[in-house]
């Protein structure tokens, strides 16, 4: 039955004679791969899931393979704490700290080995990303195409001069960055112009995978059994949003971009038990984000919108418009859920937030970031206008800014809003550098002009455990603050991604929900405000000091 779907599925795309022709080739590469893909039978998640995002070379040691080091820290400091670790993009890249790649199936030789990932691979699920849309202007087939080569030819989004899209056309295309749609480079039969979506710095580093042809459609899905083999137990789907180009539409989240991502799930489900995809859409509506979120496609989506919710909660010491966006978070299935993130590489996105929350919040949003140091980027908008795409900052410094609150109150506000993002449904994450607090590295942008780089600083294993062994460092502090907060959740079944949540209003600075039921329901209270609140539930009285949180089991 299976086999029958992806034909269909492949004749949708590529019509009747190439739709079979490529399901027989998909047929063949999915029964070389299943052998050799290890099946683990698990539960989807519980409320012991949670996740670590951090790069293969966050945590440095002098000499010293970084994925070792990352392992070695992990030992030491994590073991037991997080289940699930995300190693941003390890294999070898030009640029955009592994997101630019220009080989998918080794190991980049200054992190380590793939004997290096398995290891960490015994003691977590790993999480890695499935970068789909583009490969770097390095990589083998770029090169091939340059020259020409006539397997090559269409594996990207060219156009000869005389054929190229009206300027109509171009503006109509939704994506997230202001560098022009459409550049030119040289191939031995003339100058061709290629699709390039994305961009660091303003450069021009990558070109778009053209799915048109069914042959790329293949390749993709050879890397991503690929990693399954390798021991990748959740795939991020990256940037998924626009695999699929039609000129004349957005080019966003098409009929055929669900397809494609439908025929990824299928063959997860075939050869790989216990394994998850998660998609991250950055130019999504709220609605066009959850539109993945079923049992043909992915298993969990990335709650974008939540980090700015939880900041103008913080901001305007009101949690009433997060209690009202919480309420839409709901799903029809015990097999999905929301993975909800407060900070990650890629900055604070905001498109999603931009079509939820009106004018005048973003403009607290903005101002507040802009206010404790924090840079954005842009994207181009149809009219030719620009709207901000990105926040760039680190946790800690998007909620406190230096001298302006004692430490104890700071870090009491930045616990607060981890225990908001770890009492919702679904699946909660911590960026690396929120493990300590980390401020905003405004070195490392002046050097770069790249606003990614405020949040992406690596650290030196010697000085971080030796701020981790000093009980008055603010590092040790806030790790065992948040660790402190990690075991409460673990231990609360009512806290399992998909148990029920109900929203409470009980006063606008405090953000209540309510989740699970029968004997293990807890209620989560979230001051967000420097004021002293009391308020009454359920014949019972509850005071929360200045930016506290009080979890209760009812």
């Amino acid at each position: 039955m299976q086999g029958n779907s992806f034909k269909q599925k492949l004749i949708s795309l590529y019509g009747k004679e190439r739709g079979e022709l490529t399901a027989d080739k998909l047929q063949k590469i999915i029964d070389k791969a299943k052998p050799k893909i290890i099946c683990k039978n698990r539960s989807l998640w519980d409320e012991k899931d949670i996740t670590l995002i951090t790069y293969a070379d966050s945590f440095q040691e002098s000499g010293t393979p970084t994925l070792k080091t990352l392992n070695k820290f992990l030992r030491e400091y994590i073991e037991g704490m997080f289940s699930i670790v995300h190693i941003l993009p390890f294999y070898p890249s030009t640029s955009d700290r592994g997101f630019c790649p220009s080989d998918f199936f080794q190991v980049n030789k200054e992190f380590g080995w793939w004997s290096d990932v398995k290891a960490i691979g015994r003691k977590y699920r790993l999480m890695t990303d499935l970068i789909l849309n583009h490969v770097s202007l390095e990589h083998y087939w770029f090169k091939k195409f340059l020259e020409s080569d006539p397997r090559y030819e269409n594996f990207f989004i060219a156009f000869r001069e005389d054929n190229l899209p009206s300027d109509e056309q171009i503006k109509m295309v939704r994506r997230g960055r202001t560098t022009p749609l459409l550049n030119p480079f040289n191939t031995k039969k003339g100058v061709r112009y290629l699709w390039s979506t994305y961009s660091t710095g303003g450069i021009i580093d990558r070109a778009d995978l053209n799915y048109h042809n069914s042959e790329i459609l293949l390749e993709m899905i050879r890397v991503y059994l690929f990693y399954l083999e390798k021991g990748m137990r959740i795939l991020r789907f990256d940037g998924v949003g626009g695999l699929w180009k039609e000129l004349g539409t957005t080019c966003k989240h098409l009929s055929q971009n669900h397809t494609i991502v439908s025929l990824f799930r299928g063959i997860m489900d075939k050869v790989s038990c216990g394994s998850l995809i998660f998609t991250e859409t950055t130019t999504a509506s709220f609605e066009e984000n959850i539109s993945y979120l079923n049992n043909k496609e992915a298993h969990v989506v990335y709650n974008f919108a939540l980090a700015p919710h939880v900041l103008l909660a913080f901001y305007t010491e009101s949690a009433e418009k997060l209690g009202v966006f919480t309420d839409r978070l709901k799903t029809d299935s015990r097999s999905n859920t929301f993975f909800n993130i407060l900070d990650v590489h890629d900055g604070i996105n905001m498109y999603a937030a931009s079509r939820i929350l009106g004018k005048n919040d973003l403009q607290i949003i903005f101002d507040g970031v802009k206010n404790r140091g924090g840079e954005f980027s842009y994207r181009n908008l149809p009219d030719g206008g620009k709207e901000i795409k990105e926040m760039h900052i680190t946790w800690w410094s998007a909620l406190s800014k230096d001298g302006e609150e004692p430490f104890e109150l700071q870090l009491r506000k930045f616990i607060t809003s981890r225990a908001i993002a770890m009492s919702f449904a679904g699946i909660p994450a911590v960026y690396y550098l929120s493990l300590f607090g980390a401020k905003n590295d405004t070195k490392a942008y002046e050097a770069t002009q790249h606003g990614r780089d405020i949040n992406r600083t690596n650290l030196f294993y010697k000085e971080i455990s030796e701020k981790l062994s000093d009980k008055n460092s603010r590092e040790f502090n806030i790790f065992n603050a948040l660790m402190n907060l990690v075991e409460k959740r673990k231990s609360l079944k009512a806290f399992h991604p998909n148990a029920k949540q109900e929203v409470l209003y009980l006063d606008p600075r405090v953000f209540a929900i309510v989740r699970g039921e029968g004997k293990s329901k807890v209620l989560a209270l979230h001051n967000v405000s420097k004021q002293k609140v009391s308020l009454h539930y359920q014949n019972k009285n509850y005071t929360l000091d200045p930016y506290s949180y009080y979890w209760n089991i009812l």
